[in-house]
């Protein structure tokens, strides 16, 4: 987002500060407010309280009502299969199992694996059949009604965009990483409603798509015959440095997945969905006897 707004907006400088770095770099809300009201204009995602001390992103519009909301894109109609396991209630202490692609997995595996199933068992799962079953085959409406309430929550309706989204395609590379066109236009947005003109380019055909470079979670050949697009079972690891990044294909991910699995604890990858998956015998016996 910071470099689209870069190129939108030249002759402005832009600062980027990560969620990730708020206590170390500012220390507390006192310090991040100091840090903002340097700027003539303030742009922020959601952060939780906890995350930092003194307050989250609420408390930091309280202090400085200038902050301008920025929707946090989250669609999972192309990848109905992608989870997290471990601790996620509190997201300012966030403790996530790791997996083959980072913090990413599969309800199928997680579950496959607690059911003790090996890998050909649990590949043989990856089907059309079986999709429809677990409702990934008809995800799109309530992906898409959370993604506009969660937006028309923060007052930035994205109901026009997801429309002009939805027509170039599957438009995710992750279920909360958008491609670039998306973040585009979402920058776009935010520099008009602040004044700001912004240029009249297409943010990919100029600075590329940095999320591509991070993890890729295909899309299922059944999910994308849905949507008209190019299906696959080809999951891409983050690459490091200038090496070229480890790519699985569906055996591989799930023997690389159920590495990691074997040395955890079920308690450590707990998911919602896997719990309630392996609460309802219908789908046990799915898994099971498919």
């Amino acid at each position: 987002m910071a470099r689209a707004l870069k190129l939108l907006a030249p002759a402005s400088p832009v600062r980027y500060l990560s969620m990730g770095s708020l206590r170390r770099d500012h220390g507390d809300l006192d310090g991040l407010v100091r840090t903002v009201r340097a700027h003539d204009l303030v742009f922020s995602q959601a952060f939780p309280e906890g995350l930092l001390p003194g307050g989250g992103s609420e408390r930091l519009r309280e202090r400085d009502p200038r902050v301008a909301p920025v929707p946090s894109i989250v669609f999972s109609a192309f990848h109905p299969d992608m989870v997290y396991a471990g601790a996620a209630s509190d997201l300012a202490a966030l403790k996530l199992a790791p997996s083959p692609l980072g913090q990413y997995h599969s309800a199928i595996a997680l579950t496959a694996h607690r059911l003790k199933l090996d890998v050909p068992r649990t590949a043989a799962l990856f089907r059309e059949d079986v999709f429809a079953r677990l409702g990934y085959l008809d995800h799109w409406n309530s992906a898409a009604h959370e993604l506009l309430a969660a937006s028309a929550q923060i007052d930035f309706p994205l109901d026009r965009e997801l429309t002009r989204w939805a027509r170039r395609g599957v438009f995710m590379h992750l279920m909360n990483h958008p491609k670039a066109f998306v973040l585009g236009d979402i920058a776009k947005r935010l520099l008009r409603q602040a004044g700001i003109e912004p240029m009249a380019v297409e943010v990919e055909d100029y600075i590329g798509d940095e999320l591509a470079q991070d993890v890729i979670w295909p899309v299922y050949p059944p999910v994308a015959g849905q949507f008209g697009a190019q299906g696959a079972y080809l999951f891409k690891a983050r690459a490091r440095g200038d090496g070229f990044p480890v790519l699985y294909d569906l055996p591989g991910f799930l023997a690389a997945s159920f590495s990691l699995y074997d040395a955890s604890t079920p308690e450590a990858l707990r998911c919602p969905r896997v719990e309630t998956w392996l609460a309802t015998p219908e789908i046990v016996a799915l898994f099971r006897h498919g």
